[in-house]
């Protein structure tokens, strides 16, 4: 069983950054796919970036050019730096992993952490 554990969330001002990090239990590289998703107040939860194992990233639009996604294999690390954050981005983000590549969901979740981005 893999647990993950995020942290770095808290309270930022528009225009301001967070880098949130997801430690492993097991190795990272058990797997696949890696991934970040957001539940923003009174939505579902939504997408935001994912990283396979090779490397390859996927982002939803409204983040895209300001997230960035990476994977630290060594260190059983997936962080997501988040620059000029909007109120929108405002939710809580959790880590998840995804055993395969083509897994239609993700097999484990962290407890997730809370970004709140005032005006």
């Amino acid at each position: 069983q893999v647990q993950l554990v995020e942290s770095g969330g808290g309270l930022v001002q528009a225009g301001g950054s967070l880098r949130l990090s997801c430690v492993t239990s097991g190795s990272i590289l058990s797997l696949n796919r890696m991934g970040w998703y957001r539940q923003p107040p009174g939505k579902q939860r939504e997408l935001v970036a994912t990283i396979s194992i090779g490397g390859t990233t996927n982002y939803r639009d409204s983040v895209n050019g300001r997230f960035t996604i990476a994977r630290d294999n060594a260190k059983n690390t997936v962080n997501l730096q988040m620059n000029s954050l909007k109120p929108e981005d405002t939710a809580v983000y959790y880590c998840a992993g995804a055993r395969y590549a083509l897994a239609p969901a993700m097999d484990y979740w962290g407890k997730g952490t809370l970004v709140t981005v005032s005006t």
